[in-house]
Parts: structure tokens; C-alpha cells; sequence
């Protein structure tokens, strides 16, 4: 017979059995819980932290967070991985857009983050982080709607709105059937949130009213009321910035253009505002050019390079981007009135850009190479660009360029190149693949590790790069060669 230890109850330590508590954690999978983090900064400020993607750690990781700063003020951590941007899901988006989502959100930031221990267990257990996100909202919500409404000669704006009785500050939308405001995206007792850039909590009904009756066309921040409720109960503001677009008169558009023996055909040019702003202008668009022939128009203004934000670039920097970008360039672009329009309403236009850009065929991408390339190091016509050195001698602001990775995969390019910076008179282009540094090849190199090695350079510099074709087709003839030898047997 088995003799085992006979129980004896102890009230301090009550009656769990530590071997049940055990298996119970071991065998249960905890759903791990967001947070939401509402950041909201002066013209003046900024959010006070940054983002970043490091080598052995998924997602974008928020890092530099400063003491008392906006983000720690409202909850923001080191470590903290980043899920969405004002509802927009960004876990799986690319570095650079989830920097740019945040740099046109404006003032108002809501960022839903998981801590990074909870997002390690989360991504270990196959946890599917879009619809952890997406189940913070609820069921049956829709998000909120910018809708312009212009005056109609016979039925105004077609559209009355009304205050909600018993509730300070709000007010229901009632539009006509089948007048402006109902083509424009409003819907009977939609929630009035926002008019013309400004907050309608903050405004009386008669204020409202007399803005109404003064204007040919204005812009409503819109939301049905059960939708608004999921916002409510989770304590977050309704922004433009989260919104749909109805009936906007303008909007951004993206353009890709590969570049003819002429160049792209327009001059760009450095103009001021009525307001004293300072903007990039379209002028002298050639006729059947390849800018002509993708929609610009003379007068338009220029917003991104290659998506990359330039407003806040000197003219001779930008004009460089469009140089460095080689045979084919994206440039988004926005008509004066619209952006007239956009700055009313205190919103970035590229909140709602439209993307007509078709990129070109391979064909033609390697003959504008051949017949723009006069550089002796670039390759003879018909043949994609070869690798070529770089040697820099470090400046008094470092080699003036920067690095830039694919999420999670080796291998770095130039994102950006100082065009009077050692990189830039070396002949280092945006795009560029980095193949060496120094002698050592790092094309299966993380980020992190490329840093390291440019930082124990010291004060000369000696890289191997080509341009992303070149690149690609070093790439092919090396498996063509390796598959040659697996069928020869070597």
C-alpha cells in the first residue's frame, strides 16, 4: 500500500492546490488587452517620443520617451509596440508609412499600443493582431464622415440641424430628401461633430445657425449615433483624421513618371502664399512631356517626393530628391485652391490623397536608363545599372545620408542623401542598394549591424551600391548561375 502524507488544513494558506493552480496557467491562453493612448500636443510641441524597428524584435517599437513629455503624460511606454494610428491598423505597414501617418495626423494623436511582452506572447500565440484591434470598436460601427456640402440655387444647403434636447453642445443633422447635404454624405440624424475646422461641442445652436446662413458651401464631421457610442464608451475624440471622405472638391494625387531624354518636362519653383508660407510650384509644364502626359498642370503644388514629405525641405533639397530618384520619380501633388481649401479646415491634404500613379513596364524602365545615364560608371545601353564605389570622407554633420531597411528582412538602402553632403558629392542616390562597407559585404546584414560597421569606419568611408534595378538583376543572374550549377552537379 502507498502511504502518502495525510492533508492538514491551514487556514493561512487556505485551500488551493498549487499542482491544479499550475496546470490551470500552464493550459490557459491569455487574450492579451490593448491600451489606448489619446496624445494631444501644441502647435509648438512635439509627441515627445520615437519609433523604431529593431533587429529581433517584431513590429514598431516606441523608444525615447521623454520624461513628462506629451506621451508619457498619457500612458505612452518604452517597449510599447505600435497597432493602429487613429484607427487605422499599421502592425504590418511599412516603417516609413506608419512615420508619415503620424507626421499629417496634426495635433491629435490616438494610438492603440500592446506592451512589449504582451505582444511577444500575443505574435507566439498566433494571435491575429488586426482582429485584437479590431475588436476594441465593438461590433456594428462605422467610422466617421467628412462631407462637403455646396448651396444649391433652389434648395440651399438642404439641411437643418437641430440640437439634441437635453444634451449640451450636441446637434442632429436633419437633410432634406435628395438635397446638397444628402448627395454629400449626410444622412437623417447623423451627429454633428466638427463644421469648417471647428469643434461643435464648443459652439452655441445660434452660432451654428448664423454660420449656416453666411456660407455657399461648408465641410461637417459627421457620425451616426450608435457608432458614436463605441467612441464614447472608450473615451476617444472623433477626429477628421479618422474619417471617410464624401463629395470632397479636391484632393492630392500621386503621379509616377519615368523620365524622357529631356527630363520630366517642368520647372519647379519656390513661390510664397498670401500668408507668407513658402511653397514648391509646378511652372512651365512642356507639351506632350512625361509630366503633361501624367495630369500635372501648370501652378499645382508639390506635397511628396517618392512619398517622402517636403514641405518643410529647402527648394535646392528638394529639387535634389526629384535629381537622386534617377529615370522614375512619385510626386504628389495638389491643385492652389485645394490647397487653399485643406488649410481652412486645419487638415493635411495627404489625409485624403488619390492614387493615380501606374508604375512603368521593365522595358521601359531600362531604356530611359539607358538614355539618361551619362555617368562612366553606369552601364552601356540596354544594360541595367552596375554596382559602383563611393568613397566619403566624414563631415562636421556626419556622411550626410541616411539608412533604410525592409521590416524584419536584411539588407539596408540610402533613404536619404544630402546633396552637398560628403554622400551626395560621392554620388550616393536615394534608392540605393548598399552591397558593401568597407570590403564587407552586408547584403545579409540587418540595419543595426550596417550602423555599427559605418561607425567603426571612423572618418573615411568606402561603399558599394547600385540602384534597385541593377540590383535586382545581380540578384537573377546569380540564381541563374546557381541553378546552372545544381544541374551540372557542382
Amino acid at each position: 500500500m502507498e502511504v502518502t502524507d495525510k492533508f492538514t488544513f491551514n487556514p493561512k494558506e487556505g485551500i488551493d492546490n498549487p499542482a491544479m493552480t499550475e496546470v490551470a496557467e500552464s493550459e490557459a491562453v491569455v487574450t492579451p488587452t490593448p491600451r489606448l493612448c489619446i496624445l494631444k500636443r501644441e502647435e509648438s510641441e512635439s509627441f515627445a517620443f520615437h519609433l523604431r524597428v529593431e533587429r529581433g524584435l517584431l513590429g514598431h517599437v516606441v523608444r525615447q520617451v521623454t520624461p513628462w513629455g506629451v506621451a508619457e503624460r498619457n500612458g505612452v511606454k518604452d517597449g510599447d509596440r505600435l497597432l493602429e494610428v487613429n484607427e487605422s491598423f499599421l502592425d504590418d505597414a511599412k516603417h516609413t508609412e506608419v512615420a508619415r501617418k503620424i507626421h499629417i495626423s496634426g495635433t491629435q494623436l490616438c494610438l492603440l499600443l500592446l506592451d512589449g511582452k504582451a505582444y511577444d506572447q500575443a505574435v507566439a500565440q498566433g494571435c491575429d493582431l488586426k482582429a485584437l484591434a479590431r475588436a476594441q470598436r465593438g461590433e456594428d460601427w462605422d467610422p466617421p464622415r467628412l462631407c462637403h456640402i455646396a448651396r444649391d440655387s433652389s434648395q440651399g444647403l438642404g439641411l437643418r440641424i437641430l440640437p439634441i434636447e437635453g444634451e449640451k453642445g450636441k446637434f442632429s443633422m436633419s437633410p432634406s430628401s435628395g438635397g446638397p447635404a444628402e448627395k454629400a454624405g449626410v444622412c437623417k440624424g447623423d451627429h454633428l461633430i466638427w463644421l469648417d475646422g471647428a469643434t461643435v461641442s464648443e459652439l452655441s445652436h445660434s452660432a451654428i445657425s448664423k454660420m449656416v446662413k453666411k456660407c455657399d458651401h461648408m465641410t461637417v464631421l459627421v457620425i451616426d449615433s450608435k457608432s458614436e457610442q463605441t467612441y464614447v464608451s472608450r473615451r476617444m475624440p472623433i477626429l477628421p483624421s479618422m474619417a471617410v471622405a464624401h463629395n470632397l472638391p479636391h484632393k492630392p494625387r500621386k503621379l509616377h513618371l519615368v523620365q524622357a531624354p529631356e527630363g520630366y518636362g517642368f520647372l519647379l519653383r519656390l513661390e510664397k502664399t498670401p500668408s507668407k508660407h513658402n511653397i514648391h510650384v509646378l511652372r512651365e509644364v512642356d507639351p506632350d512631356s512625361p509630366a503633361e502626359r501624367a495630369g500635372i498642370q501648370e501652378g499645382e503644388i508639390l506635397l511628396e517626393v517618392n512619398e517622402e514629405l517636403i514641405t518643410n525641405l529647402k527648394h535646392n533639397d528638394v529639387v535634389n530628391r526629384i535629381r537622386q530618384s534617377g529615370q522614375q520619380v512619385t510626386l504628389t501633388i495638389i491643385s492652389l485652391q485645394g490647397q487653399d481649401f485643406f488649410t481652412r479646415l486645419g487638415l493635411s491634404p495627404l489625409l485624403f490623397y488619390e492614387d493615380t500613379s501606374a508604375e512603368p513596364s521593365e522595358s521601359a524602365e531600362l531604356q530611359q536608363t539607358a538614355d539618361h545615364c551619362s555617368d562612366p560608371q553606369c552601364a552601356p545601353a540596354g544594360e541595367p545599372p552596375k554596382p559602383r564605389v563611393c568613397v566619403l570622407s566624414k563631415g562636421p554633420s556626419g556622411y550626410g545620408f541616411h539608412l533604410g531597411c525592409v521590416l524584419q528582412k536584411p539588407g539596408t538602402y540610402i533613404s536619404q542623401v544630402a546633396a552637398e553632403g560628403p554622400g551626395g558629392k560621392a554620388g550616393l542616390l536615394k534608392g540605393d542598394v548598399v552591397m558593401e562597407v568597407n570590403g564587407t559585404n552586408v547584403e545579409e546584414e540587418y540595419l543595426e549591424d550596417v550602423i555599427v560597421l559605418i561607425k567603426e569606419a571612423g572618418d573615411s568611408l568606402s561603399l558599394l551600391v547600385v540602384e534597385p534595378l541593377g540590383y535586382e538583376k545581380l540578384l537573377q543572374s546569380r540564381n541563374v548561375v546557381t541553378a546552372e550549377q545544381t544541374a551540372n552537379g557542382s
